[in-house]
């Protein structure tokens, strides 16, 4: 076994072993030489060099987001540990453990003109659970830093920083370990749950319950709960595209069903309780009522975290959705109401509606998400990422054979792909990333790594620039706009894909996209990037038209 001489790298890599923490994402560098060679030496560590840091850190997000443990991301000292930022905001509100390791200079090299250095010390803190700033030279206090950094992303599902100062010589090894540190053990809260009587009361009084669930793991809530929920008449379930629930009396697709909405809907619809669970909610129009038409209570259940998010919050259960929810329903009452069958009622018009606008409509943004949601195979895993490629997914129903995620923390286009390819890496369903054309481009250099599975595959949707603004309230058809809001452009993939070995279609018309997502979805012999161009001055207007036929 080969181990870095420096004692302080020893102990960082013994307890992310003992730990468990398996993947280790390097930016390359050489002020983090030392964890580098011990990392990559030791057969326990599956290691991946990422030479981009931004990149780097959505890459271990990924893997971190389908393994649901903590993946370490080191890189070296200056402005690289910058450069990890977005992911580490995507990881804390997303809440995926992250580990991030940054070498840094000694502390009296900072601020005297050394070169790449930068003051590293709680630089990412406004959105890391905890901050270990180490000292030179391995010690008990060191590590128990360490372990708390583990101990808290594993315990709290959140990122963590490990700031490690290394002086040169940085590339030295020895054959044997010569630290022996501290390994403390994480402190699991197990504390038992009961619902209070107060809380079943009302509940059981309520006659329009809405449970509104956010991003979720698949198979998060177990299918005897969802049946039941399915059969109380006096609950509405609203889910999105990525909360991965699925079941014929839930409401999906939000938006379709309340935009049309008058004044006298949405008062019908006000529920009495809001039951939330899941992470953050992508449908703008479903946070605009219930500000506007707030329930009595507000219930959110979460095990660590609640946000107020339609400033009527009036209750965090710090518990499982599935441990609440029995609970909750082994002592739920059966109570008159048509709040369900309304609900449904309004969603089997939406369905016509919808069927027959897409049939009508040329080809634009909408029709394409319509020939996707046709073509797409079963069992597959869904990566999104944000803006248009997001917003229009909640308008289609879709498989539940089909896992869905999108970095919806920080809703950023920054990383998306990144992400996608790093679940990809560890997803033993073959993945598909759907994207539009700034967020494909802004991050181009997630394609630059060695690990791209065969069967992973790309659907860029480029209208020349970005198409959301277009939809927003202020669009105007002039230069400011064009330049510095939609960022237009006349970018095409094609060669950023012969550059990186993905096999490249395209397709701008209706019959062109069928047949090329037959071979697109068909072929698994090297990474697939099929790229439909779609036009620009046409897809805001079909968009807002489809929420006007509907009703």
């Amino acid at each position: 076994m080969i181990y870095p001489k420096i004692p302080l790298a020893q102990s960082i890599i013994e307890i992310c072993r003992v730990k468990g923490i398996e993947h280790i994402v390097i930016a390359p560098g050489s002020r983090n030489a030392p964890l580098t060679i011990g990392f990559v030496s030791h057969p326990f560590f599956t290691c991946y060099s990422i030479a981009d840091e931004r990149c780097a850190a959505f890459f271990a997000l990924g893997i971190a987001q389908q393994i649901k443990k903590p993946v370490a991301v080191i890189c070296t000292s200056g402005s690289a540990i910058l450069n990890f930022y977005p992911a580490v905001a995507e990881a804390f509100y997303s809440q995926i453990p992250l580990v991030v390791i940054s070498a840094d200079r000694p502390f009296e090299k900072i601020d005297i003109g050394d070169g790449q250095t930068i003051r590293q010390q709680n630089v990412l803190a406004n959105h890391t659970l905890f901050n270990a700033n180490l000292t030179e030279v391995a010690s008990p206090e060191n590590d128990t830093l360490i372990n708390e950094a583990i101990n808290v992303a594993i315990g709290q599902s959140g990122p963590t920083h490990i700031n490690v100062p290394f002086e040169e010589p940085l590339y030295e090894t020895v054959e044997s370990l010569i630290v022996s540190p501290l390994i403390s053990e994480s402190k699991e809260m197990l504390a038992s749950f009961d619902l209070n009587e107060t809380t079943i009361d009302l509940w059981n009084a309520a006659s329009k319950k809405l449970i509104l669930v956010g991003t979720l793991e698949p198979n998060s809530i177990e299918a005897s709960i969802l049946s039941k929920l399915a059969t109380d008449t006096s609950v509405v379930v609203m889910t999105e595209s990525t909360s991965n629930l699925h079941q014929a009396n839930f409401l999906a697709n939000i938006d379709t069903i309340i935009t049309p909405f008058t004044e006298a809907d949405f008062k019908a619809f006000q529920p009495d309780i809001l039951l939330t669970f899941g992470g953050m909610i992508v449908s703008k129009r479903i946070k605009s009522f219930l500000r506007a038409y707030q329930p009595k209570h507000h219930w959110h259940v979460d095990t660590l975290r609640a946000y107020d998010t339609f400033g009527c919050l009036t209750e965090h259960f710090k518990v499982h959705p599935n441990t609440f929810l029995q609970q909750l329903l082994q002592q739920s009452q059966a109570i008159t109401s048509d709040y369900q069958m309304r609900g449904l009622q309004v969603q089997k018009v939406r369905k016509v509606k919808h069927d027959e606008y897409l049939a009508k409509i040329p080809f634009c943004d909408f029709k394409v998400f319509d020939q996707i949601n046709k073509a797409i195979p079963e069992g597959i895993q869904l990566q999104v990422s944000n803006s248009s490629s997001i917003r229009y997914m909640q308008l289609f129903d879709w498989s539940p054979s089909i896992d869905m995620y999108c970095n919806r923390g920080t809703s950023g286009i920054d990383g998306s792909t990144s992400t996608a390819i790093g679940a990809a890496v560890i997803s033993i369903k073959p993945t598909v990333l759907i994207t539009g054309d700034v967020s494909f481009f802004y991050d181009s250099n997630a394609l630059w790594n060695n690990y791209i599975p065969a069967n992973f595959k790309i659907i860029l949707i480029n209208n020349g620039g970005g198409g959301i603004f277009r939809i927003l309230p202020g669009h105007q058809e002039n230069a400011i706009f064009n330049t510095y809001f939609e960022t237009a452009h006349c970018l095409t993939a094609e060669s950023l894909a012969n550059m990186y070995r993905f096999k490249y279609r395209m397709a701008s018309t209706e019959a062109t996209l069928e047949v090329a997502l037959k071979a697109f979805f068909s072929d698994n012999e090297q990474p697939q990037l099929l790229e439909v161009f779609t036009p620009t001055l046409e897809n805001d207007r079909w968009l807002k038209g489809y929420f006007g036929a509907l009703v």
